[in-house]
């Protein structure tokens, strides 16, 4: 979960001021971290991640300015006040410049004080929603785009999760939108403001994932000619989308596991323990927990991220949204291009509906771009569509001249006839629940009678 509190560091040589500082901040509920010199601000920096910092100026082993120009690598966002006892309006302007927030001399007013701190945490918040807000694409797509019954339940259990912060795990087909998901859900939750870091773990070779995932320091392999931040640093505060995660090598889940439990982890070459504040949204076209029966997943892993899952139906569930996401893909391409507007005529819509999308969305957006690329006209027909071998849904005789839900049904009817009413069969054949299948039996007003 995301920590409520605030965490300030204290760097000052002077026992009697940190002890002062760490009780006046810890009554006013701010988690306080200590430092008495440079080398230890870097490491509790580098490894704790506060929200913000106060240094005094002069230290045994350097300045402040010092340590600023050495954190600006690692912790460039990190809001700093400088107190100091021995103040000039030049050093002053000059910390500022190099990026201070605030220059205050000593004795410092407390509550003056409390002020520059409440302030100085709501300044870094506004910055941060304001870059992730430019980082935002213009017009936001929709995960829940369509009418069918199926794409509304989604959307209702998406609505119920949207502020829990735990980790989620998100199924579904390749292609059926789940990087998408996992976008609206950072968007609309409680993270929005930070960092959105998304990695695909079945592109990755296992060295090269768990660089990427937790960083390396210089030296910890050939080739790592330089220290690296891994992508779980970079979303801290925000949240991090492994997608396929099913594919991860299993010499690596645990390592993530323990990072997620304990929200600690260490870079490959280095000793020390970071702290991470990071939620964890997973994606997989894989049966998992099938993969844990097979000992080809950890168990204790699969729990840890399954503890909310929800899955997206592919596009043969939901064949009435079909129509829906093609002309919104269209309209996309239009925008993105500045071309004339292309419409889909009846004919096309009922030759893409009969179609299985085995690959679902990403198929049906590959398709629509290649036929728009073949076609010079305002509009799409079903002649511009060229499927090249690929199995469609078999339609009854004469589907060309039904419309859409008619074309539906009567290949429900169809399935249905050829088990002889098994609606269970039928729905397997169709590739989609049990459950489903009797809500569309029902919504079409098909007769069954089970044997």
């Amino acid at each position: 979960m995301m920590s409520q509190k605030h965490t300030v560091l204290v760097l000052d040589d002077d026992s009697g001021v940190r002890r002062a500082l760490s009780r006046f901040l810890e009554g006013r509920g701010y988690t306080v971290l200590l430092a008495e010199d440079l080398a230890e601000a870097f490491v509790v920096v580098s490894e704790r991640r506060p929200d913000v910092a106060i240094f005094d100026y002069m230290l045994p082993d350097g300045t402040a300015l010092e340590l600023m120009a050495k954190l600006k690598p690692v912790e460039p966002d990190l809001p700093i006040i400088i107190l100091t006892g021995h103040g000039t309006i030049e050093l002053a302007v000059r910390a500022i410049k190099e990026g201070a927030e605030h220059f205050l001399t000593k004795p410092v007013e407390m509550a003056a004080l409390a002020v520059v701190i409440k302030r100085v945490l709501e300044n870094s918040f506004n910055r941060k929603k304001q870059v992730a807000s430019l980082r935002r694409v213009r017009v936001k797509p929709d995960p829940f785009l369509g009418v069918s019954a199926e794409i509304k339940e989604l959307r209702e259990q998406a609505e119920k999760l949207v502020t829990v912060d735990s980790p989620m795990l998100i199924l579904g087909e390749t292609g059926a939108g789940k990087g998408l998901l996992a976008r609206w859900f950072h968007d609309n939750g409680p993270r929005r403001s930070h960092a959105f870091v998304d990695l695909n773990c079945s592109s990755l070779s296992r060295d090269f994932l768990e660089s990427e995932l937790f960083g390396h320091e210089k030296g910890a392999f050939t080739g790592a000619m330089s220290a690296k931040m891994g992508l779980i640093e970079v979303a801290h505060r925000g949240t991090l989308f492994l997608d396929e995660i099913a594919d991860m090598d299993g010499k690596v889940q645990p390592k993530l596991l323990k990072a997620l439990e304990e929200l600690r982890f260490r870079r490959l070459g280095d000793v020390r323990e970071r702290v991470v504040d990071v939620r964890l949204i997973a994606a997989t076209h894989q049966d998992v927990a099938q993969l844990v029966q097979e000992k080809l997943f950890r168990a204790d892993l699969y729990y840890r991220i399954s503890a909310l899952p929800i899955r997206i139906p592919p596009l043969r569930e939901r064949v009435e949204d079909i129509p829906i996401l093609a002309r919104r893909l269209l309209d996309a391409f239009h925008l993105d291009r500045g071309g004339k507007e292309i419409h889909l005529t009846e004919e096309a819509c009922r030759k893409l509906m009969a179609y299985s999308w085995p690959g679902n969305i990403r198929e049906l957006r590959n398709m629509l771009e290649r036929a728009l690329l073949m076609s010079d006209g305002p509009e799409l027909d079903a002649r511009d569509f060229n499927f090249e071998g690929a199995q469609p849904i078999s339609g009854p005789t004469g589907s060309m001249g039904m419309t859409l839900k008619e074309l539906e049904r009567a290949h429900i009817e169809q399935i249905l006839e050829r088990v002889e009413g098994r609606v269970a069969e039928a729905a397997e054949r169709l590739g989609i629940s049990r459950s489903a299948l009797y809500h569309k039996i029902k919504t079409l007003g098909i007769g069954v009678s089970e044997s």
